[in-house]
């Protein structure tokens, strides 16, 4: 692909992730190359369909979810660091949610298009996870998949709270305590 082309492409996608982040799911991949400065046809050029569109936005945002979480794996504070990623995935999985359930309306294999990006964030949780375990910051009887579940729970526990952020912190704070190992001598769930 020629640099302009690259260069379009990935404007394209930054452009549709706001539109459909500020605006949702349904709105126009007009809306998408106007707010781009493109034309429509350089859009599908890209993108055949608005479900391509769709599709690319959220392997993006999945993409970007790895690096985040490999990244974080480098911190000097690894609880900290399993933290701020398990609070910004949460706070930030409307959107994804929307993606998802906008392509799986129009009859995309979502677990298809996201199958390599979803090994990807198991690899890099499996990691963040192993890090902050190894620190003490969280306990350690917790696996990937344990986590992945607190993940998508704790994201529609926030959904249904809507814009309260204070409530939003509340659950997550809520979520993330339960994650510290028990102190000795206590008791720990099971």
């Amino acid at each position: 692909m020629r640099a302009d082309a690259q260069r379009n492409r990935a404007r394209l996608l930054a452009v549709a992730e706001e539109v459909f982040t500020t605006k949702g799911t349904t709105a126009s991949t007009e809306e998408v190359a106007r707010a781009a400065g493109v034309g429509i046809g350089t859009l599908f050029r890209h993108f055949p369909t608005k479900e391509a569109l769709l599709e690319a936005v959220l392997v993006g945002r999945l993409e970007r979810i790895v690096a985040e979480a490999d990244s974080l794996s480098q911190v000097d504070d690894p609880g900290e660091a399993f933290h701020t990623f398990f609070a910004r995935v949460v706070g930030e999985s409307g959107t994804k949610k929307a993606l998802a359930d906008a392509l799986a309306a129009a009859g995309v294999d979502v677990g298809r298009a996201t199958r390599q990006s979803g090994k990807d964030l198991a690899r890099a949780l499996h990691k963040l996870l192993g890090r902050a375990q190894g620190s003490g910051a969280i306990r350690d009887d917790l696996g990937v998949p344990d986590l992945v579940a607190l993940l998508v729970g704790a994201s529609r526990a926030v959904e249904q709270l809507g814009a309260d952020p204070d409530a939003q912190r509340r659950v997550i704070s809520v979520v993330l305590n339960g994650l510290r190992p028990s102190p000795p001598g206590g008791v720990t769930a099971t």
